[in-house]
């Protein structure tokens, strides 16, 4: 059973990759760099349902990032 505080948010990327910081500020899971190098370095991030700590980790197309109750899903135009 899916959490409701589970809300999925579709990104289409605009290259062929984004990093893990710049993804937590684009979907506004992270107000700042300095917020998102937070939430990552706590462990608050899983990509692809592992924890990650590298921020600046590339994501692309294909790849799921949860991170606050939100699931991102990295998609190409």
């Amino acid at each position: 059973m899916t959490d409701p505080k589970d809300d999925l948010i579709d990104l289409v990327l605009r290259g062929d990759h984004i990093t893990l910081d710049a993804l937590l500020k684009a979907c506004g899971l992270a107000s700042s760099g300095g917020a998102a190098k937070v939430l990552i370095a706590e462990g608050g991030v899983l990509v692809n349902g592992a924890a990650e700590t590298r921020r600046g980790r590339k994501l692309r197309a294909g790849d799921v990032v949860t991170a606050l109750g939100h699931r991102v899903h990295l998609r190409n135009a």
